[in-house]
């Protein structure tokens, strides 16, 4: 198994980290509406971490977006390239992600995170990196809303409330997927609408809180992550 190692040319600490946020930030696009809900692909993208290897997994999983049925799969397994630090976690994973991304043989259509991406301190969590860095339509659903607030909202499928930052900027939404159930948080990356991340989102969680995609990307990664430590077990 081949280990992807950490690009010679990357932040090594945190204040290149913010540099290449802050450079990168500008090159994020907010007025595209984004790939229709339940046409073409969608590919979701996770990783699984093994600290004490200093190894990261990362999956792609493409799926059908109006049957949600697998089209292809892809791992890649990496050197973790950053130290954690909250708010740059993407500089943790990127490489080993776009990897990954990189393996599949199918467009990958819209992207859907594991994390943030308007929904970040500094605008910019690891759905709008991604996408400036492809060029892809990039979407984030996270499990949890970070450092921002959101107000009460319906208990129903599809009720939504606003996630806001400070001065009441809307930069995600808290989205209920399944009647009764905690919401996820859904933010914009790059060329896509926060309307049409929440539709892509309901599409792609019709029996579950989380998105299929972010479902079969973790069950991916965890695999081979399992792979790798087994192969290099010290």
């Amino acid at each position: 198994m081949k280990i992807i190692e950490t690009p010679a040319d990357w932040p090594a600490d945190e204040p290149a980290a913010l540099a290449v946020q802050d450079e990168l930030r500008s090159r994020v696009i907010l007025d595209e509406p984004g790939p229709p809900p339940g046409a073409g692909l969608v590919t979701g993208v996770d990783v699984a971490y093994d600290d004490e290897r200093d190894l990261v997994a990362a999956a792609a999983v493409v799926l059908d977006a109006a049957t949600l049925t697998v089209v292809e799969e892809a791992t890649a397994v990496g050197r973790v390239a950053f130290p954690y630090v909250p708010g740059l976690l993407a500089f943790r994973e990127l490489p080993t992600v776009l990897a990954a991304l990189e393996s599949l043989t199918a467009e990958p259509g819209l992207v859907v995170c594991d994390g943030y991406g308007r929904a970040h301190p500094r605008r910019f969590g690891l759905a709008a990196h991604l996408g400036v860095l492809t060029g892809l339509p990039v979407i984030g659903v996270a499990k949890n809303p970070f450092v921002f607030r959101y107000g009460e909202l319906g208990a129903r499928r599809g009720d939504f409330a606003p996630l806001l930052a400070d001065h009441g900027e809307e930069v995600g939404r808290a989205l209920r997927t399944q009647d009764g159930v905690k919401p996820v948080f859904v933010s914009v990356g790059h060329r896509t609408t926060l309307d049409n991340a929440c539709a892509h989102t309901l599409r792609l969680a019709p029996r579950y809180r989380l998105p299929e995609s972010t479902r079969r990307a973790d069950q991916l990664c965890r695999r081979a992550l399992a792979e790798a430590t087994a192969q290099y077990p010290n």
